[in-house]
Formats: C-alpha cells, structure tokens, sequence
C-alpha cells in the first residue's frame, strides 16, 4: 500500500478547503490513502448547515484573489464539497472530526454533513497516520 497522505484542517475558508480537496483528490486519483484531521474554523465548514455557505476567502487573498475565485466558480470549477465527494469516488478517503473540537463547537456527530466519517481524538488520527507525511492547512 502507499504511504498516506495525512491533511489537517484548521482554517474554515474557502480558497484552504479547496486547495485540501485538490491535494485529497490528487492523492486518491493515485491510489494514496488519504486521512483528514477537522480542527476548529474547518470543523464549523463541514456542519450541515454551513456546508454549501460562502467561508470567505483568507485575509492575503484580498479583492484580486476575491475576483479570481469567482471567475473560477463562473466557469465551473467544483466547490471544495464536491471536490471531496469525488475524491471519496477516487479512492480511499476518510474524514474524521475532532473530538476535542467538537466539543469547543458545541456539536453534536448528527450536525455533520455526511462528508464526515466520524469523530477522533488526536491520538487515533496520529495512529491511523502510521509513517505518512501530515500536511497542515
């Protein structure tokens, strides 16, 4: 089996979600097993009620990143949801919620979007990353 590719995700806004479905989608399209980690702002991203919203973009981007984004959107480019529901359809990805987190957030396994395969604490996602490289966004 390859090495996994382990991604945690602490930043809720849409241009770092994306680029985490892309790498999440690249690595399974090549037969990487793909653990991702939701801490925090990305956690929040990932409820059922705030799934499909406008996150922003981060502060660096500024309006040119703003108008880039949108252009990219206009001519079709898949959200950072639907990125992730294809990478599932590649290969293996599993997503795993924190724990500790969801306490922080106040919520409950049934406020997450399907996406979700779970919940964690941060000793199960260092185990189930085995010798994989662990990327942080």
């Amino acid at each position: 089996m390859d090495e996994s590719i382990n991604l945690v995700l602490f930043s809720g806004t849409d241009d770092k979600l994306q680029a985490a479905a892309v790498l999440a989608a690249g690595a399974a399209a090549l037969g990487k097993p793909v653990n991702i980690f939701l801490q925090y702002w990305a956690l929040d991203a990932f409820t059922k009620a705030k799934i499909d919203a406008d996150h922003g973009l981060a502060a660096e981007a500024g309006p040119g990143g703003r108008e880039a984004v949108d252009a990219l959107q206009a001519a079709g480019q898949a959200t950072w949801a639907e990125t992730l529901r294809q990478a599932k359809d590649l290969g293996e990805v599993d997503i795993e919620a924190c724990s500790l987190s969801m306490d922080l957030l106040h919520l409950e396994e049934s406020d997450l979007d399907p996406l979700v395969d779970g919940v964690e604490g941060v000793t199960a996602f260092y185990l189930n990353a085995g010798e994989g490289r662990i990327v942080f966004i």
